[in-house]
């Protein structure tokens, strides 16, 4: 009976570890719908950074990109119903670009997230970028791809986001959404 229960605990533990399965391969071109899906490993012109090197770069001044989507509010709410926006906890010191990890983007919302970029490197132009959102999302790989491909350097993707940071224990602050100016 401990036998059995033992292969049975290791086999439960095996499907956990391999349940999420190896990591998708890169695409050509960008993820357009399924965003919250496991992500590559990769991605080609950018550094792929883990947690420990991601929290290196932040204490080292690199200019933190986060690009979650901000929730919208339904459309099928009643007439005077108020809906507040869920907080959005963040890397400290990051700008929020919200909606510049779809695949597709609208004119405005390129030229949103270029000065956004632009802004935030004319303040450091030194400084490495380090674009994120939460893991298993591909918001930021969509948007580090993109920032690779209009010839920004040394942009680093931080597929694990606040996800990771967050269970390292590191410190969050409240963000909200940098103006489209």
């Amino acid at each position: 009976m401990r036998r059995a229960g033992r292969l049975a605990l290791g086999a439960l533990l095996l499907l956990a570890l391999g349940a999420a399965g190896p990591a998708p391969p890169e695409p050509e071109g960008y993820r357009m719908e399924a965003f919250r899906a496991p992500t590559p490993a990769t991605l080609q012109g950018a550094t792929v950074v883990t947690t420990a090197e991601a929290e290196r770069l932040w204490r080292a001044g690199a200019i933190l990109v986060d690009v979650l989507p901000q929730p919208r509010a339904p459309k099928d709410l009643a007439p005077g119903t108020i809906f507040r926006l869920p907080p959005r906890d963040s890397l400290p010191g990051a700008t929020w670009l919200v909606d510049v990890g779809y695949g597709a983007l609208a004119p405005q919302t390129e030229a949103y997230f270029r000065r956004g970029l632009d802004r935030a490197r004319s303040e450091r132009p030194d400084q490495p970028i380090v674009i994120f959102c939460e893991r298993d999302c591909w918001m930021s790989w969509n948007a580090a791809k993109r920032a690779v491909a209009w010839g920004y350097k040394g942009i680093h993707w931080y597929p694990d986001g606040t996800t990771g940071w967050r269970e390292a224990g590191l410190p969050l602050e409240r963000a909200t959404p940098a103006p489209e100016e």
